[in-house]
């Protein structure tokens, strides 16, 4: 029987690779395609799969791909309106909107039932504890595609009780300043900042993944997909990217997920789980393998204990955590901001912000906008 799949985001890294993933299985089609506002790109998708519905965000945009596509049979829509029948006739929603934007239209997904492959981790730091109520609410199923969460999810496979897991290891490649001093850090420019050493990605979890960030949000992330407390997560450096995350269980016995630093594969098992799918690419030769293991330097890469601190903390603070981090991150890639004031304006977000135990989605928007509109007002 054939999958549909609706590609939240299709025109990113994640989405680009999901289509790559489709194309080399014939059990999965595209049914709809959803971009913010790269039609060109969106145009070119839609002829190579024709899926039923494509969709552009910004409705400034909507006429351009409309007119693009006139001669198909594709149905063309836009806005928030737009992405929620793109993803009403569809089996499984790939949410992979970069940021807080792909929290509402996941949270749709969830509530028409659709299986969700989450690669927008921010759905789950910003609202965790409203977004598995409503999976379990619904019967949903969300499959993790973040290579360090869906490695975890592949080492639970099997385990019989939660009482089982001693505590998962997220591991981080330590980018590409792994081992720098903070003095060697405070000329970095954006150039050299995006230039990770094992995956490629976007722009923002390059910068995330070099600051560390990335992997405090990974962390946040975890304790709600894994329903385990903070405490139970540790994080090492690994800079090899071979071993994705393990799982430490209560006999002390580790067990861990291994490859080559590739997209694909975490997606492709999300999409076609509980089964796995033949994929071509480089695989692993554990003969040519090293792994080594190190400790975060949390002095020079300070934005991750200020996760683990938003993460303690609750309620807003992860939101807060990661609207701040959005904005730092395009404010240094625009070259207004040094690299090591990333880690020093979520310090102050996340220290300066009003604190709400229990959010409502509305709460956690706004509390998004707030931490947006403090970080352009520290930069002013």
């Amino acid at each position: 029987m054939t999958k549909k799949i609706c590609i939240l985001g299709s025109t990113g890294s994640v989405g680009t690779q999901a289509l790559e993933v489709i194309e080399q299985n014939p059990i999965l089609c595209v049914y709809s395609l959803v971009a913010r506002k790269n039609t060109t790109l969106l145009e070119e998708q839609a002829r190579r799969f024709s899926p039923k519905i494509v969709c552009i965000y910004e409705k400034s945009c909507y006429m351009d791909i409309k007119n693009r596509l006139a001669d198909t049979n594709i149905t063309v829509l836009c806005g928030e309106e737009g992405i929620k029948e793109a993803i009403d006739g569809s089996d499984t929603v790939l949410s992979a909107i970069v940021g807080i934007a792909g929290l509402l239209p996941t949270v749709y997904a969830i509530e028409q039932k659709k299986q969700i492959a989450l690669a927008n981790k921010e759905t789950m730091v910003a609202a965790g504890s409203i977004v598995t109520r409503l999976a379990n609410e619904n019967n949903v199923a969300i499959l993790p595609v973040d290579s360090e969460h869906s490695a975890i999810f592949q080492s639970l496979q099997g385990m019989q009780e939660k009482s089982e897991i001693q505590r998962l290891i997220l591991t981080a490649s330590g980018g590409p300043f792994f081992g720098k001093s903070i003095e060697e850090l405070s000329a970095i420019t954006p150039e050299m900042a995006l230039c990770h050493p094992n995956w490629s990605m976007g722009k923002r979890i390059t910068i995330d993944s070099a600051t560390l960030a990335n992997k405090g949000l990974e962390v946040m992330e975890a304790m709600w997909l894994f329903s385990v407390p903070l405490s139970s997560i540790k994080v090492v450096v690994h800079p090899q990217s071979i071993i994705h995350s393990l799982v430490e269980y209560r006999d002390g016995a580790m067990i861990a997920e291994l490859g080559v630093p590739d997209m694909k594969i975490p997606i492709a098992y999300a999409l076609t789980y509980p089964n796995r799918m033949p994929l071509r690419g480089k695989k692993l030769d554990l003969t040519d393998a090293s792994l080594s293991f190190f400790k975060p330097d949390i002095e020079t890469f300070s934005a991750l204990p200020v996760a683990f601190e938003a993460a303690k903390s609750g309620g807003v603070s992860p939101a807060i955590f990661n609207g701040a981090d959005e904005e730092a991150v395009a404010l240094f890639l625009e070259g207004r901001i040094p690299f090591l004031e990333i880690a020093h304006i979520l310090a102050k977000a996340v220290a300066d912000a009003p604190h709400i135990e229990t959010p409502t989605l509305s709460d956690i928007i706004d509390a998004d906008e707030w931490a947006r509109h403090y970080v352009r007002t520290l930069v002013l």
